[in-house]
């Protein structure tokens, strides 16, 4: 396993662009895109104030970046880098932003979840959806990017609307099975829409795209339920991580689980442990001014290496607060690999903030606080 060096980043705002051609990272109000085999420079963006949230068109040709605080969003360009887009929200405010499958529409969902409002970059029309529940994920494009999953709540109750994305016009409604729905996610071929309830009970449901019940799991009743949520790329497998620091992977044939994994507190059955050590150059200070040392400490980052560690292996436990909201417990990020032969995840209060896969499925993108790293699978030694 190779690592690049750190580079730095903001607010956990770095994505490898869908063709794998491009890294885009946000430093404060800047926009740089890398290229990723060499990651060196190729554009470099300044925005009207501090990015909130980056993402990419799903051709790559274009980058959205949304300012929530101003109500701004700036749309650039690879190809024509004097080209840009700017939508101002104004006084209703912005929550959040993202691309349409097509990657010329651009939703926003003002303050309140009040409304969502699409606008088109090729025509400057511009539609409104209604009645959009505020929670953890509450809209979704199937994979072929005919559909959008909409998760509503009307009279106390929750709903999920599916629309065509040719046009925004609604094709099902249905109400469904939760007390409080907490997010919903598409299978990558379409077939099956996953909808779950918020963490205060463990029960997951899968639905067919006419709002058919297909079938409901639960592992269990009166503790704190479902975190994280992942599809396999092939559709063959939904993983499921919780509370309780396990991960259980459900099949899509009867939808029961044929797999689950723990993150023990000693490790001793895994090939290989790679520990981060920190370490910041010195700095002499005997023939050095106070501004200078100011100037040379700036200069010098914190560096990281990774050494193998002997096994077993004793993790640090992070006890939480139980006096606190969203305690920093539980498996909080999954990502399979672009084959499905690989998950990713992540336990506890670690400082990996999110994973991402390469398209390549043989590096993996871990983000931290602020900075990145690029790990590459050694495939002929199978590390881990």
């Amino acid at each position: 396993m190779n690592f690049s060096e750190v580079f730095k980043q903001s607010n956990q705002l770095c994505k490898v662009s869908p063709d794998g051609k491009y890294l885009a990272t946000c430093v404060q109000y800047r926009l740089v895109i890398r290229d990723v085999n060499t990651l060196q420079i190729l554009n470099l963006y300044t925005c009207l104030d501090q990015i909130s949230h980056m993402e990419w068109s799903s051709d790559s040709l274009f980058i959205l970046c949304a300012m929530y605080k101003r109500g701004l969003v700036q749309v650039w360009s690879l190809e024509q880098p004097d080209w840009h887009c700017k939508i101002d929200e104004g006084s209703i405010g912005l929550v959040s932003s993202r691309w349409s499958p097509d990657g010329r529409h651009i939703l926003n969902t003002t303050e309140f979840h009040l409304r969502i409002t699409v606008w088109s970059l090729c025509t400057k029309a511009v539609s409104y959806i209604k009645y959009p529940k505020a929670c953890q994920k509450g809209l979704d494009f199937s994979r072929d990017g005919c559909y959008m999953a909409l998760a509503e709540r009307r009279d106390c109750k929750d709903y999920v609307s599916i629309f065509v994305c040719d046009d925004w016009h609604l094709l099902r409604h249905f109400e469904t099975e939760t007390q409080d729905l907490s997010g919903l996610e598409w299978s990558p071929n379409g077939c099956v829409l996953a909808v779950w309830e918020s963490c205060l009970e463990y029960k997951m449901l899968l639905y067919s795209l006419d709002g058919r019940l297909l079938s409901t799991y639960s592992a269990y009743e009166w503790s704190l339920g479902i975190k994280s949520v992942s599809w396999s790329p092939s559709s063959q497998f939904l993983a499921i991580g919780s509370f309780d620091e396990k991960v259980r992977i459900l099949n899509h044939i009867t939808w029961k689980k044929i797999a689950q994994f723990e993150h023990p507190a000693i490790i001793d059955n895994t090939k290989t442990v790679y520990k981060e050590i920190e370490k910041r150059p010195a700095v002499s200070s005997d023939e050095m001014s106070l501004h200078d040392i100011t100037v040379a400490s700036s200069l010098f980052s914190t560096q990281s290496k990774y050494d193998i560690s002997p096994l077993p292996v004793q993790i640090p436990v992070v006890k939480p607060d139980p006096d606190r909201a969203n305690p920093k417990i539980g498996v909080s990020a999954l990502a399979f690999s672009s084959d499905s032969r690989y998950i990713a995840t992540k336990n506890g209060g670690f400082q990996v903030h999110s994973l991402n896969w390469h398209c390549s499925g043989d590096s993996l993108i871990l983000i931290g606080k602020d900075q990145l790293c690029l790990c590459y699978m050694d495939a002929d030694q199978n590390n881990q």
